[in-house]
Parts: structure tokens; sequence; C-alpha cells
């Protein structure tokens, strides 16, 4: 019978190198499994992770799926460190595309550089907004923010249909479920002519600049960390976990509303049902890939945005299955996971562990 026992230190260097080792092994899963499926493991596993970094296209596209994703696991960073567990930011990003997808509308005949900016900030309260109902919930009730904020994603789904379905309707759509499309005003600016990448991009740069000094230079940073590992002492300490959990969860919830914004501005351009397409699901993968550390997330988040793209490829040139995509994203995360057991704990045989304790 095999036991995990922790280890006295866990190694940094061993912790730091688990998400490389999570993406080699994933990579070599992968091999296996089209080997099992009769494809080229070679071809396919290029097609995935090495040719859309020498295509130009592909690396603006990187920066389209990575930006949304970056934005929402910067904010649940804060949560998971303070052991705050927001699973809903799908929620919250749904929510902010249509409350900051309506001042759009509103205002759809209007020009004027205004627009987007209070557009974004619609979007961030609109996310803050639905973050704030487990927020209340969890310190108010006790009640678990994990299952509330999970069951809210589905509300939030339901709201956009609803709207795009009714009052958000584009009068000349012919019936379809969609709104308008967004004024030049009310959509992002395109950083590169020809592609789609947008300076919602820069807004994430600027934010993982802003979540590091506030995570390891500013108080708020300490207290986060301290009430994470060390409940009892933040509160012997005079720290709020009131307080905590709220911040946290307004801190994800305003990132993830914007970047579902910045998803209905950028490159969809309008609102639709099938606007929410797992962001804020993946992201959890991408904070904890990145060790949630600011730094890391911003790579780890293109490193999920190669997923999307190389698994779009795969689709296209091998005739491969949809899904592909989500099969490599779940091995990355089970991958990570398995290695950072093994970094904190050494597995022993439970029959050698009882001879040494009698010996």
């Amino acid at each position: 019978m095999l036991r995990l026992e922790p280890r006295k230190e866990v190694s940094q260097p061993m912790l730091y190198a688990t998400p490389v080792m999570a993406v080699a092994l994933t990579i070599a899963a992968g091999m296996i499994m089209f080997l099992a499926m009769g494809e080229d493991p070679v071809r396919a596993i290029s097609i995935i992770f090495f040719d859309p970094l020498f295509d130009s296209f592909s690396i603006t596209e990187m920066v389209v799926k990575a930006t949304p994703l970056i934005l929402i696991a910067i904010g649940l960073s804060f949560g998971f460190r303070a052991g705050v567990w927001n699973i809903g930011a799908e929620g919250q990003f749904t929510i902010g595309a249509v409350t900051g997808g309506s001042v759009a509308l509103i205002f759809w005949e209007v020009e004027g550089f205004w627009v987007l900016p209070l557009m974004s900030t619609a979007g961030i309260l609109g996310g803050m907004a639905w973050a704030a109902i487990p927020a209340f919930l969890r310190t108010r009730f006790n009640a678990n923010e994990i299952l509330v904020s999970l069951m809210l994603t589905y509300v939030a789904i339901l709201v956009l249909s609803v709207m795009t379905h009714g009052i958000l309707r584009d009068p000349d759509g012919y019936n379809f479920p969609e709104s308008r499309l967004f004024h030049d005003s009310a959509t992002l600016p395109i950083l590169i002519e020809g592609t789609r990448a947008h300076v919602g991009f820069i807004v994430a740069l600027l934010v993982v600049a802003t979540a590091w000094v506030l995570l390891a230079r500013h108080i708020i940073g300490f207290q986060i960390k301290v009430m994470g590992q060390a409940p009892h002492a933040a509160r012997f300490g005079g720290f709020l976990e009131s307080r905590v959990v709220w911040l946290c969860l307004m801190i994800s919830g305003g990132l993830a509303g914007l970047a579902g914004l910045f998803e209905a501005a950028g490159p969809v351009g309008q609102l639709v049902p099938s606007l929410p397409v797992g962001y804020g699901f993946t992201a959890i993968i991408v904070a904890f890939l990145g060790r949630l550390n600011p730094i890391g997330i911003l790579f780890s988040g293109f490193v999920m945005a190669l997923t999307y793209i190389g698994g779009e490829s795969a689709q296209i040139e091998m005739n491969l299955p949809s899904a592909i995509t989500g099969v490599f994203q779940g091995m990355l995360l089970f991958f990570l996971l398995g290695i950072d057991v093994l970094a904190k704990y050494r597995i022993r045989w439970a029959r050698q562990y009882a001879s040494m304790e009698k010996g």
C-alpha cells in the first residue's frame, strides 16, 4: 500500500519547474494518444505546439486568445492565493459583456472617444456585481463560494441568451438572436493592421504589472498571502477575513467582466449567445500553470492560447475532433497537479513506513 508523506522542505526550483515538466509530459502523452488513434504523432504535435509559433497570423491570433485568459487568470490568482475559490469567472465574463455591450448599443449612433472607457467601466462593474453575490453569501451566511459562483455561471449565460433574443436583439437582423454590430467608436482599436489583435492586450500587460506590484510590494498582497497560508495568524494580526474575501472577489469579478467586454468589443463585435466559450474555466488552468504569479500567468496564457490555435489547425489539417483542444488542456492540468503532489510529498510503502516507526 502506498502512502504520501509530506516532505520536510519543498524544493523551490522544483516548484517553478513543474509547469515546464507538465507541458513536456502533455506533449509526450499526446503523442501516445495520436499513435493509438492511428494518426501521425509527430505531425499532430508539430501542428498543435510548434507550427503556430512560426506563422505571423497565428501569433496574432494567440494574442487575441491570450488576452482574456490573462485578464481572468490574474484576477483569479488573487483569490486562489487567499483561499477564496472563485470558479464562476465565466459567468462574470458573460455579465461584463452584457453590461458593457448594452452601453455600446445605447450609444449605437454616437461617436466619441469616451464610449469605450464607459463600456469598459460598465463591463468591470457588471463583473463585480455578479461576483458580489457569492462574496455576500460567503461573508454573511458562510455559503460555499465555489458552488455559488459556479451555479451563477449558468444563470449568466441564460441572461445573455434572454437579452439577445429580446431587448438587445438587432431589429434588422432577420430575427436572429444577436445584437447590432457595435459602432466603430465602440470597438477596440486594432494593434496590427489586417489582424484581430487589439489594444486589450496592452491593457492586459498593464494589469500584469499592476498585479505584480500589489502582490509583491503592497500590504494588500501581504494580507492575501497570510490569509491563504495561515488564516489563524491573519486573524490574530487583525486582518479581516470578510474584507479579503470581498477584495479578491471584486478584483477577479471586475477583471473577468473587463475580459468579457473586450471579447464582445474586439473579435466578436456584437453580443451573441455563443460569446462565452469557456475562457473563465480555462483561466483556472492558466492561473495554476503560472504558479499564481502575474509574470508566470502572462506566459501560461500564451501556452494555453497555443493549444486553442494549434487545436483548430489540427482539426482542419488532420480532420481531428473539436474536443482535441479540451483533451490537451485537461492533460495539462492533470500533469501539473500530479507533479505538484510529488514535489510536496514523497511516496512510501506503508509496510516500510510501519517498520521504520517500530524501529
